[in-house]
């Protein structure tokens, strides 16, 4: 692994980053594969190749992954372990940075965008992997939450009801028409005698 304190070897570094095309996403990917290798060795106990009495584990190969970031889709090698596994310290963030990417893709669809759209803007943002079948898998959550909203059951009594509606435009068969869609807020309750005391 590269020391940075090598003056000649981290310009040497530099250049190779500036004949990439994408500079800035050469650093990230060399960054992120150096911080892996990193984690690795700390959780092996030793450095690749080399014997320490220290030693946990070993190596036992690498495996190719995908990972979207925000500068474009990056292919790294993740170290394998003969026990007890290595998960590089990103993938958490990523499982969250994939649940905001859903949220917007559901916020995107029911604001109207259609499945090839929300696709060709996720291309332009540099994530290859979103495929208009893909977006149209995530929105079919939208529906099992409805579903779950809509057979949700009720109390049998609310002592106050708040009713109003606002028009929105939706697709009835071939048109697009103007319709109320009602709003309905309940208290229940126990949250009237707590708004009693």
């Amino acid at each position: 692994m590269a020391t940075y304190n090598d003056t000649g070897k981290f310009k040497k570094m530099l250049l190779e980053f500036m004949a990439e095309p994408d500079p800035l996403f050469s650093m990230l990917k060399r960054f992120t594969q150096h911080l892996m290798q990193m984690e690795a060795e700390a959780k092996v106990g030793a450095e690749k190749g080399k014997h320490s009495s220290e030693r946990k584990t070993c190596f036992s190969g690498t495996r190719v992954r995908r990972f979207n970031t925000r500068l474009g889709t990056m292919s790294v090698l993740v170290s394998k372990l003969r026990n007890g596994g290595y998960i590089p310290f990103f993938v958490t963030e990523k499982k969250r940075s994939e649940q905001a990417l859903i949220q917007v893709i559901q916020e995107t669809f029911i604001n109207g965008v259609s499945t090839r759209k929300i696709e060709r803007v996720a291309q332009s943002l540099g994530i290859e992997n979103l495929s208009a079948s893909q977006v149209s898998e995530i929105n079919k959550g939208l529906d099992e939450q409805i579903a779950v909203f809509r057979t949700r059951t009720l109390d049998a009594e609310y002592p106050i009801l708040w009713i109003d509606a606002m028009y929105e435009k939706i697709r009835d068969g071939n048109r697009v028409v103007s319709m109320a869609i009602l709003i309905g807020k309940g208290v229940n309750s126990r949250e009237y005698v707590k708004f009693l005391q």
